[in-house]
């Protein structure tokens, strides 16, 4: 049932059924790989149609090469020109981009029966960890962005304020603006609760002299890879 259909045609001429067979699992699973994706995922159709028709190149790939050393060596070389020419992605992206890879290398293998089981247990687990939210931060993490005059000392002249609002407060960085007329203070915070934003951000802005303040959630660029 595992076995692949091309089993006996390696290092020989492969059928055109065999081709068609191959080529329409590979979309059948690419399209799969894409709607596991989408899934409670924001995405642009550039990278969604990207992922649908990825088994089908790779597998391709993989029957043209058909055991051939020096092909295999060719193509592995193009692929990382492809790589270093990209803008890098998310841990996300890149994973869902291994999974359709490897989907189509099952089938350019012949191993439909194993690709679609791949695709049955990866994707499961996939829409079941993003269901129940595994891996998430429980803390409410926020951006604090405050800006004060020059002639204010900022060290320590919130600290009152975050003691009423915030479980934790961490000064990151400061940054000079406007000509090194204003400091930009930036802030890793978890507030106490919900629905006293607007309260904290009152009191901050008579302590600022209701100049530029910014709260919003943590930027997630850590995550690229």
């Amino acid at each position: 049932m595992l076995e692949s259909i091309l089993s006996t045609f390696i290092n020989s001429s492969i059928t055109v059924d065999q081709l068609l067979i191959c080529t329409l699992a590979s979309i059948v699973l690419g399209l799969g790989v894409a709607a596991v994706y989408m899934y409670r995922n924001t995405y642009s159709k550039n990278f969604v149609v990207t992922l649908a028709l990825l088994p089908a190149m790779v597998q391709l790939v993989i029957m043209v090469v058909n055991g051939n050393l020096g092909a295999g060596v060719a193509v592995m070389g193009a692929f990382s020109l492809v790589r270093f020419r990209s803008i890098p992605g998310s841990a996300k992206e890149i994973g869902n981009i291994f999974f359709a890879m490897a989907v189509g290398l099952a089938t350019g293998m012949g191993y439909i029966a194993i690709a679609f089981l791949f695709l049955f247990i990866v994707g499961a687990m996939s829409l079941l960890l993003n269901t129940v939210r595994f891996g998430e931060n429980k803390k409410a993490d926020k951006e604090l962005k405050i800006t004060i005059p020059e002639n204010l000392e900022y060290e320590g002249i919130f600290d009152d304020v975050f003691a009423k609002y915030t479980q934790q407060a961490e000064l990151i960085r400061v940054k000079t603006t406007n000509m090194g007329s204003l400091y930009e203070l930036h802030y890793r915070i978890v507030l106490n609760g919900t629905g006293i934003e607007k309260g904290f951000l009152d009191e901050l802005r008579c302590r600022n002299g209701n100049l530029n303040i910014i709260c919003g959630r943590v930027p997630s660029v850590h995550e690229e890879l």
